[in-house]
């Protein structure tokens, strides 16, 4: 079946969520959704996530499962409140405890949090299939940006996550904890084995002046054209480069406050005893 796909983008952080279902049976899954956070006040909104269940009520959808590429570093994920909104389950790779693990450490998150997976529904393996009225979900796992980086295979359309971005703008960062620049290659090349007119679609865009945002390409267009991995790139020279350009990066704005919300599915830390939840920031650990 080829899946109806409708794209939402958020420009503050430069993200697409999906809403991704099956026309006739009216099934659906979400992903990547985003929970609007404001770093100066700290406050949180729904502005992002109003507009995806306005979409599935619009359209009578029933959804099944959240799905979240990895545990991203450039905005809060809504999974947590999609899931009490809709009754659906969230899903993440596997990898997630390693990501969970490294970073308990560098927040000294304590006997509070347990980096066992439990705060996700399912976590899947590579390969691993779901099946969504009719629709078939099929997991691979692309590490390199994050250990923990699925892409998601629905009828002739992957979403990528983080591994690739429009041809334009080229790839993923590989500097995070637990990242590597020869893995994201190798899962690069997994992805660009998919026939060449297998749709290929972004969770972010940052276009270059001039062009719209864009969510959508192909692996023809990928393999010709992306300025990191275009025209038979090999490996070495991939890494020399990812590495030489991720050591100019600045940390992403929201790093801080995501990866210890995505980290719990989009829930909060505990409250403390005056009610209110706390973010920690590591000083000289990043």
């Amino acid at each position: 079946m080829v899946p109806q796909i409708e794209a939402f983008f958020d420009p503050a952080t430069w993200t697409y969520s999906y809403v991704v279902f099956d026309q006739m049976g009216g099934h659906a899954v979400i992903i990547d959704p985003v929970l609007d956070y404001d770093p100066k006040s700290g406050r949180t909104t729904t502005r992002s996530a109003d507009a995806l269940c306005a979409f599935v009520a619009a359209q009578q959808l029933r959804v099944a499962w959240i799905l979240e590429t990895h545990a991203h570093a450039d905005h809060l994920s809504a999974a947590h409140l999609l899931r009490s909104r809709l009754g659906a389950r969230v899903a993440i790779g596997a990898a997630i405890l390693q990501v969970q693990s490294v970073f308990k450490g560098i927040f000294n998150l304590g006997d509070e949090f347990a980096a066992d997976g439990h705060h996700f529904d399912l976590l899947l393996a590579d390969q691993d299939t779901l099946t969504v009225g009719g629709l078939t979900i099929r997991a691979w796992a692309v590490p390199g940006h994050t250990p923990a980086d699925m892409a998601y295979e629905i009828g002739d359309a992957l979403f990528v996550g983080d591994t690739l971005f429009m041809p334009d703008v080229g790839t993923a960062r590989c500097d995070f904890p637990g990242g590597d620049a020869s893995t994201l290659y190798r899962s690069i090349q997994r992805l660009l084995s998919f026939p060449d007119d297998t749709r290929l679609c972004m969770c972010h865009d940052y276009p270059p002046a001039g062009r719209a945002p864009m969510w959508c390409s192909t692996v023809a267009e990928q393999k010709a054209g992306n300025i990191h991995v275009g025209h038979g790139r090999d490996e070495a020279g991939f890494v020399s480069m990812r590495q030489a350009r991720d050591a100019t990066l600045d940390m992403p704005v929201l790093l801080l406050p995501a990866v210890q919300i995505n980290i719990r599915a989009g829930q909060f830390p505990p409250p403390e005893p005056n009610g209110a939840s706390y973010l920690k920031i590591p000083l000289n650990q990043l």
